[in-house]
């Protein structure tokens, strides 16, 4: 698949964008050794290579749920900005 200067602003006008003309090239050549790269990869043979869903094959290890602090909510109140016994008060940021 080749990408062409005609292509190129085709695609700059479907998408609204300004493309000069010399930025317009630097784009076609981009896309073209892009699509030539994808080319290579499809000529790979992964008939028999297994799809990975991370390169680390490692599991998480469980551990339990556990509540280490009780009790703190007294301490958490008074981080707060503002007094307040009842919850946490944090500074208005939409106007």
């Amino acid at each position: 698949m080749s990408i062409d200067l005609k292509t190129i602003k085709h695609i700059s006008k479907l998408s609204r964008i300004s493309v000069d003309e010399k930025r317009a090239e630097k784009l076609a050549d981009d896309l073209n050794s892009i699509f030539e790269f994808i080319e290579k990869l499809n000529e790979l043979k992964t008939d028999d290579v297994k799809p990975l869903t991370s390169i680390a094959e490692t599991t998480l290890k469980f551990r339990s749920d556990e509540i280490k602090s009780k009790n703190i909510r007294e301490q958490i109140i008074k981080n707060s900005p503002e007094d307040n016994e009842d919850y946490f008060v944090v500074p208005k940021v939409i106007e």
